[in-house]
C-alpha cells in the first residue's frame, strides 16, 4: 500500500494529477480545493485502492483529510467519487462543522449528495468526526481515552481549546475531564 508521496507535478487535469516521484508518474486523485500548479512540488497522504482491474491513489495535503475521507466511505451509499466531491466542494471544517451540527441542508449541497445520503451522513458520523475544527490537534490517546467515555469530537476539541497539550497528556486529561463534568 502506498500511503504518502511526494514529487513534483507534471499534469493536472482538474484534480487528477501526475506526480513525479523519483522518475515514476503516479496518477492521484488530489482531494483538494486549492489549485496545484504543474512544475510545482506536492506531498500528499495517499489512500490506496484496489479494485478488480486497477489500482486507485486517492491524494490529501493533511493526513486529517484522508482520515475524514475514510469516515466518509465507511458511510453507506458514499463512495470514492462522492467522498473526493465532498472535499472539493468545501472546506473539510465547513462539512465537520455542518455534521456536527446535524445541518443536512449543507451536506446536501455536496455534488451527488441527496437528502438522504445527507441524513445518513450526519447519522453516522456526528460526534464521531476525527478531523479537526480548528487548531487543537488532540493527541490519539488522549482523543481515545475521552470517546470510550462517551464524548463526541466536538466536546473534547471544546474542552481542549486553550489547553497546553505539549506539557502533558496526563494534565490535559484532568482538565478536560473537570470541564466535560461540568457541562
Amino acid at each position: 500500500m502506498i500511503g504518502w508521496l511526494a514529487g513534483v507535478v507534471r499534469r493536472n487535469d482538474a484534480g487528477l494529477v501526475i506526480l513525479d516521484v523519483g522518475g515514476v508518474g503516479y496518477q492521484v486523485h488530489l482531494a483538494s480545493r486549492r489549485e496545484v500548479a504543474v512544475g510545482s512540488s506536492l506531498e500528499v497522504h495517499v489512500r490506496t485502492a484496489v479494485r478488480d482491474d486497477t489500482i486507485l491513489l486517492y491524494g490529501f495535503l493533511e493526513a486529517e483529510e484522508r482520515d475524514f475521507f475514510d469516515q466518509l466511505l465507511a458511510t453507506p451509499g458514499v463512495g470514492p467519487s462522492t467522498a473526493l466531491a465532498a472535499l472539493r466542494t468545501m472546506e473539510m471544517t465547513q462539512l465537520v462543522s455542518a455534521i456536527e451540527a446535524g445541518d443536512v441542508k449543507t451536506v446536501a449541497t455536496v455534488p451527488g449528495v441527496g437528502a438522504k445520503t445527507a441524513s445518513r451522513i450526519v447519522l453516522e458520523l456526528r460526534g464521531k468526526v476525527v478531523a479537526p475544527l480548528d487548531a487543537v490537534a488532540v493527541p490519539r490517546d488522549l482523543d481515545d481515552a475521552l470517546r470510550s467515555l462517551g464524548y463526541s469530537a466536538s466536546e473534547i476539541r471544546d474542552a481542549l481549546a486553550d489547553v497546553d497539550i505539549p506539557d502533558g497528556e496526563a494534565a490535559a486529561l484532568r482538565v478536560a475531564l473537570s470541564r466535560l463534568g461540568r457541562s
